[in-house]
């Protein structure tokens, strides 16, 4: 491929990398339906700043699911809209869910706001005055201070002076406040006191995982090249005639829906398509479905199917052993149990692979330090290795897998696992 060629992969590889690191690109809807949690919370906080009146709202969600980055993009957007009408004020219940820290930390906001001096001598009183005062002088002013509570569930401990004092200084007239809370808990609206409870609003918009529809956009918005983009015309056209064939293959869907079902929140799964993507091969310049494939299999890696290339061919037979015990619903058994189970398949099978009795301890002790098996409780310490019950820490697929990965495993324990 010309040295040409290559640099319009490379542009073409850069520009999908920036939409991908870029969550105001993929968080905003194709367009600005009324169904979207996007327009649905632009509404609520532009009607509010327009009409001059209070509210609060909570954001829940699994974590990954896209809350965060939705509200940052209404946010921006409206701060370009209302530039000189609205103030945020960001606060997480990682960092603030103490009372006093949190009245502290609003106080230090609001003063490097509107540069004013911040004394870190104040008391809570203080600050809690300062914040109340700030808030009336925000009104009177028509300005909206939007408090930002991450980690919404954690302000919800304890006394919940915060959220007392803000949502009890919102009901003044002259008060000009919305407060958004973030919660990965469904509940988290439950978890508030009568008092508080009573002073909310009670709106609450839901961020689901994704679904069919929501993948199939993704995948089409953030892969396809523009057409008025810097690149090539005929690279572009050709570009996005493989990644439209490639949509519609059934072993791309398969691979896509293979992820999905282990983690279907939009973080992920935009991690997944950097991943993929960064595998594209740029003497090609095009994606291809073994791009996805090799980047689902680095990111569902599984450590103790590594673990297992690296075990003698001994290991492999204890280790196979112990899963032909569980098989046989024996549910307790120690180290003489396996050496029965290991005989026994040496007489059936007439393997060369037979080892004395102090090598084959060797070896267990050696997949008890690398954790591929375990001791089935913590009594018996007293007891000697060969008597104390043992159970697997790998499961079938993994150790089904892991031998067929296995370069030079004997071809009678794959029989033994089928």
């Amino acid at each position: 491929m010309a040295a040409e060629d290559l640099s319009e992969a490379r542009a073409a590889l850069s520009l999908l990398r920036s939409r991908l690191c870029n969550s105001s690109f993929y968080s905003k809807p194709p367009s600005n339906s009324s169904d979207s949690n996007y327009s649905k919370l632009k509404f609520i906080i532009s009607s509010s700043v327009t009409e001059a009146c209070n509210n609060s709202i909570l954001l829940l969600g699994p974590r990954g699911s896209g809350k965060m980055a939705v509200l940052e993009l209404v946010l921006q957007d409206l701060l370009l809209e209302y530039p000189d009408m609205i103030t945020v004020i960001r606060l997480s219940g990682l960092l603030h869910c103490d009372d006093n820290g949190a009245f502290k930390e609003i106080a230090r906001q609001l003063c490097s706001e509107y540069q004013l001096l911040f004394s870190k001598m104040a008391s809570f009183d203080d600050n809690s005055k300062f914040m109340i005062a700030m808030l009336r002088e925000c009104g009177l002013a028509h300005k909206t201070i939007v408090f930002v509570l991450d980690e919404f569930d954690l302000f919800a401990q304890g006394k919940q002076r915060l959220l007392y004092s803000l949502l009890d200084a919102m009901q003044s007239v002259s008060s000009q406040a919305i407060v958004i809370g973030i919660s990965c808990r469904l509940d988290a609206d439950q978890l508030l006191e009568k008092r508080v409870r009573s002073r909310f609003s009670h709106r609450k918009l839901l961020f689901l995982p994704l679904c069919k529809e929501d993948v199939e956009r993704l995948l089409e918005d953030i892969l396809s090249l523009p057409i008025d983009s810097d690149l090539p015309h005929d690279y572009i056209i050709k570009f996005n005639a493989k990644l439209h064939n490639m949509l519609a293959n059934e072993r791309f869907k398969k691979i896509i829906n293979t992820y999905l079902d282990s983690d279907s929140t939009v973080k992920q799964f935009v991690r997944y398509l950097f991943c993929a993507i960064s595998k594209m091969d740029l003497k090609s310049g095009l994606l291809t479905v073994e791009n996805f494939e090799h980047a689902l299999s680095d990111i569902q890696r599984q450590p103790k199917q590594e673990y297992i290339k690296d075990c003698s061919i001994l290991e492999l037979y204890i280790l196979v052993c112990m899963k032909r015990l569980e098989v046989k619903e024996q549910n307790s058994y120690n180290f003489n149990s396996v050496m029965k189970e290991y005989k026994s398949i040496h007489d059936s099978f007439r393997t060369s692979d037979y080892y004395s009795r102090s090598v084959c301890l060797r070896a267990f002790e050696h997949l008890l330090q690398r954790e591929l098996i375990c001791f089935a409780d913590n009594r018996g310490h007293t007891q000697s290795i060969e008597f104390r019950p043992a159970k697997l820490l790998i499961t079938s697929h993994e150790l089904h897998h892991g031998l067929k990965a296995y370069r030079s495993c004997p071809v009678i324990l794959q029989k033994l696992m089928n």
